[in-house]
């Protein structure tokens, strides 16, 4: 097995938790654009190539990715509809709007740990009273980057309702 070497490259900015954890924050039509990602029993199979198609959709537009957010709705065992920030919109995408209050909670530690982080996710929201309507994850790294950082961050954000 090979390990990443200081030398190698960070494609993913280092993740800050402070400013996402146990937060609250309205976003009004705040701008996405949408893709699919196919999931094999909810594991990822071409992650890479579709945030790939997103890099050139954003360099063809000259835009960015505002935080690096990029939000995952598992919506079956097969697919994953991902939605990435965007500052503008892009003309070749699906663009989509958010708008709405969100809670936001950080978790650390293996994939393996998503269900015990989202019936934390739940109690805690039901401890502050919250009624989530929807939930989306954001694996704030590659796997490759979270092993360089020595953090596998991920956020969970739902629309309160």
């Amino acid at each position: 097995m090979k390990t990443q070497s200081e030398s190698d490259p960070i494609c993913c900015p280092e993740f800050d938790p402070i400013s996402w954890d146990d937060q609250i924050f309205e976003w009004k039509n705040k701008l996405f654009i949408k893709d699919k990602v196919f999931t094999l029993f909810y594991m990822p199979m071409n992650f890479g190539k579709v945030m790939k198609r997103f890099n050139e959709k954003l360099t063809k537009a000259g835009a960015s990715m505002p935080d690096n957010l990029g939000l995952s709705d598992h919506t079956s065992k097969w697919n994953m509809d991902l939605y990435l920030a965007v500052d503008k919109e892009i003309s070749d995408a699906e663009n989509i709007t958010f708008s709405g209050k969100f809670y936001s909670k950080v978790y650390e530690g293996p994939f393996r740990d998503t269900e015990k982080w989202c019936k934390d996710y739940d109690k805690v929201a039901i401890n502050k009273g919250y009624t989530i309507n929807k939930c989306y994850m954001w694996y704030t790294t590659c796997p490759k980057c979270a092993k360089k950082y020595g953090k596998n961050y991920v956020v969970i954000i739902g629309k309160v309702e």
